[in-house]
This record gives structure tokens, sequence and C-alpha cells, in this order.
């Protein structure tokens, strides 16, 4: 037989069985994409060398983030993407497709079946049986939001889905403080709490009796000189070596603690900041943001060394604005300017936040989008850039897709209305910060204060800084705004606070005109 008809009729028992495309490590190339959703933890919308706005801000100039540059250069950037403004409320909807008012995991969660202190001591309101206990994949777990979440549908379609870092999706003692029951295959250093008892290997990241804090499951590095966020990305890409053994498409779900509260210092960079006179509080801020950079340089070139940057899609987003209220040097609620207060606040300080996107030969490099989103849109998206189709949920989706918007296709979605809901106490005072409600339609964001049943209309298209309320320049549009957020409050089923001297609910706004 000569060698032309050997090669014909081995390329046929070839096609015959199937083939799959091999990357130059020999890997077979899965057929869907692997996804990394990048979430950074209190990171404001100017935190970063990279501007989100139409013009570099003094803050652009003060902190470094190269990767975060070349992942812009090579991907889109979204100047008009929020999240809720605090964590809990963020994180619960990124893995349900759910609203805040829709889910009621409206505060921070951590102590099981309890709301927390700073509301039952409230002086004025008494907070609704909100869910403190977070998500559970169990109906019998009271005061819990029950849906079908992110992983689990991933996993379902062949994925390896692992978890690093800060999880906060359920209070302590429930089946949600595991990822692991939340559709993770793996979960490292992901627990109850919210937050790092200590950023430093030489103090156990935090591990010490009675600490609730402590990061779980970092055993390895106890009493030795790294960092966490070093740690996390260390693990995070042991956990992808194991993945790609699998040859199996990941998921990785990288959520780091950086840069939460407690300001520590990352001694990789630091000194530098200290050498240009800034505070000690601002220079640990500034190398925990760079420390975080390093990490998502680190994965970017991980992806580039496996030869599998172009099945790679890679996410980039913070969970609340940047922190503004305590903890910082300067003057308080200023840190994100020009956006008004920070973390905790309705203003745009605490709930716009920088975010990226890079899908490999689908979106246009060193591109911006002005769109604006909101944090239940990452869950259709996710499913959608994963091949995922007609999944069944228990939960009604509240989040839109934009893949399109990745795709650089204009659609015809962007005067839906954002919806804002945090029938809560976060114990920090400052403008914009407490019980509220709040919309945006197009250039236009209403809010309503609770407490003191007053409401707030501005103009972002011309008033970013939210300096100058238009309530009485524009009562028709704030009635019509209004409305809007009340229906949707009634849709939905959304807990309201209650007056405690009288026990009367606070009323929906458009019940005040």
């Amino acid at each position: 037989m000569n060698r032309p008809l050997i090669f014909l009729i081995a390329l046929s028992v070839l096609t015959a069985f199937g083939c799959s495309e091999k990357t130059k490590s020999n890997k077979a190339v899965p057929d869907k994409p692997n996804i990394i959703l990048f979430l950074v933890d209190d990171m404001g919308w100017q935190d970063t060398s990279v501007p989100f706005w139409d013009r570099r801000t003094p803050l652009n100039d003060i902190y470094q983030t190269p990767n975060m540059e070349r992942l812009a250069s090579q991907g889109v950037k979204f100047t008009n993407a929020y999240a809720t403004s605090v964590c809990s409320p963020t994180r619960v909807s990124l893995m349900t497709g759910m609203n805040a008012a829709r889910h009621r995991v409206t505060n921070w969660t951590l102590r099981k079946d309890v709301n927390q202190p700073m509301e039952d001591n409230h002086k004025t309101l008494s907070f609704p049986q909100w869910n403190v206990n977070g998500i559970s994949p169990s109906q019998d777990t009271p005061r819990a939001a029950h849906a079908t979440t992110l992983p689990q549908l991933l996993q379902g379609a062949g994925y390896h889905t692992i978890h690093v870092g800060k999880a906060h999706f359920g209070a302590r003692e429930t089946l949600g403080a595991n990822p692991t029951n939340l559709g993770f295959d793996v979960n490292i250093a992901g627990h109850a709490a919210g937050g790092p008892g200590s950023y430093l290997g030489t103090d156990n990241f935090g591990n010490r009796k009675n600490n609730v804090w402590g990061i779980p499951g970092l055993e390895v590095y106890h009493g030795k000189d790294i960092f966490l966020t070093e740690a996390l990305t260390l693990e995070a890409k042991k956990a992808l070596d194991a993945s790609l053994s699998k040859e199996e498409p990941f998921f990785l779900y990288m959520s780091h603690y950086a840069i939460h509260v407690p300001l520590m210092a990352d001694k990789r960079f630091i000194q530098k900041y200290l050498d240009k006179g800034m505070p000690e509080s601002e220079a640990k801020y500034a190398a925990l943001i760079e420390g975080m950079d390093k990490s998502l340089g680190d994965l970017m070139d991980y992806i580039e060394e496996k030869n599998i940057v172009d099945n790679t899609i890679i996410l980039f987003m913070s969970d609340n604005g940047g922190l503004s209220a305590h903890a910082r040097a300067g003057e308080k609620h200023k840190h994100n300017a020009p956006l008004n207060s920070g973390k905790g606040s309705i203003y745009e300080g605490g709930i716009r936040e920088p975010m990226i996107v890079k899908w490999p030969s689908i979106t246009k490099p060193n591109t911006v989008n002005d769109d604006y989103l909101i944090i239940e849109d990452f869950y259709p998206t996710i499913l959608e850039l994963a091949g995922v189709e007609n999944y069944q949920t228990i939960q009604k989706i509240d989040g839109v897709s934009f893949t399109e918007k990745l795709k650089g296709k204009d659609e015809a979605i962007q005067d839906r209305p954002l919806f804002w809901h945090y029938p809560n106490e976060w114990g920090v005072s400052g403008p914009g910060i407490g019980a509220f409600s709040a919309v945006r339609q197009g250039d236009w964001k209403f809010i309503y204060f609770h407490e003191s049943k007053t409401m707030e209309l501005y103009n972002l298209k011309e008033d970013i800084s939210e300096a100058n309320n238009l309530i009485e320049q524009h009562t028709d549009k704030t009635k019509v705004l209004a409305k809007t957020l009340s229906d949707y409050l009634v849709e939905v089923g959304a807990q309201m606070p209650k007056y405690k001297e009288t026990n009367k609910k606070v009323p929906l706004p458009i019940e005040l005109f």
C-alpha cells in the first residue's frame, strides 16, 4: 500500500472518531471558553491608572495598575458599570442574577439568623427581617435567598468551577458559607466573613482563637513572609494546573480580599508611595491596589504561558465603591472624586465601579463603552459566554446579558431602569449613607431616603458629582421616576423599614406626591 493511501486512511479514521484542535502544549482545546471573573473588594472607580471617565483624574496619576492598563488595551472598558453599595448584596446578585430588592440579602452578612447590631440599635427606624443568612442551597434555611447559582449552571455545563478568595455568600454555620455547596468544585480561602483577619502570612492571616475573620485553608503559608494577595494567586495557579490536566473548560472566580480593611502594608510595593510623601494609610491603600494588579498580571501571564490565551475570557469588576468614610487619611467622603461619597453610599462614589472585559477575537482592543449595566447582568452574560442555553432557575432573573455590547453592537436597552434598594443601616454616617432606594434611567438618577422621606434628582451626564439636586426644577421627571421605582419595589415585594415611633412602614416615594 503506498504512503498517500495510508495517509488518507489514517486521516479518515481520525475524522470519523473526532479530533480536537491542539494547543502548543499538546492539550485538547475545550469547545467552550475558559472564563476568569476577577473581582476586587472595595475598589473605587478611579483607584487605578486606567481612567474610567472622559479624562484623567488626579487619582489616575497616584495609583499604578499596569496590568489593568494591559487588559484595557486588549478589551473594552465600561465607564458606567454598577454594583451595590456594600459587598454581600453585590455578591448574591452576581451569583443569582437577582436584584437585591428581590433576593433580600440587602446588607452584609456574617452572623446566623440575626440583624446587624447597628440596625437593632437605630434610633428612628426598625429594619425588616432581611435575608441575613445569605444564599442557601436548602429551602430549609430560614432568612436566606434560595436560587440556582451561576457556578451550579456552569458546573452542569461541564465547567470545572474554582473559587479563590473572598466568598461572603452565607452567614456562619449555614450551608452558603462554603462555596462548594453553591456549585464550586474547589474552594480556596472562602468562608462567611467579608474581610481578612490579616493580610500577613507571618500573622497566619488572622487565624487566632475566637477570630471569625481568620482566612481558612492557607495553612501552608502560615508563619511565612508572604502577603495574602500573593498567596491566593499562587493557589489559583495551582488550581488551574489541576483543572487543565482534566482538559475541561474552567471558570475561575478570582475574588480578592484586597483592598478591604484592615489597610496593611504590602512590602513589595509600599515604599515608593511612602517616598512620595503619602500618609501611611494611603500608601498602604495604594500598595494593596498594586498588589491586586500584580495578581491580575500573573494570571494573564499564566494563560499566555499555557497557550490558552485565545480561549480565555477575562472579566474585571469591583463589588462596591471605594472606602471613604473611615480608615483613610484626608477628608472623608472625598476619596472617589469626582464622584460623591464612597462605600455604603447610594451616590456614585458608592456604586460605580471599574470594569474591563476581554473576549478574545470578539471585543475590539482598547475600546470604551459608556452604556450602563449592573452587577446582576453578569449572571446571564457569563452563561451566554459559556454557551449555556435554555437553562432553568428557581428564581426570576433580573439581569440582562451585555454580550452584544462586548461585540460592539448598540442595543435598545439603554433606557431600561436600574434599581438599588437598601432598607438597612451600614453603621457609618456620611453623604448618601443610610436606608435608601434609587433608580437610574437614561441620564437621570432619582434617590429616596427612607428615614427623612426626602428625594433627590440628578442628571449624571451634566453633573457626575451629584452636586445639584434638580427636584424643584424637574417635578414631572421626579414623579415619573418615583413611580417607576415604587412600581418595581411593589413588583418584587421589596422590604421597607418601619418608623419606631409609629410602627408604620416607610411610604413608597410615589405616595408622597
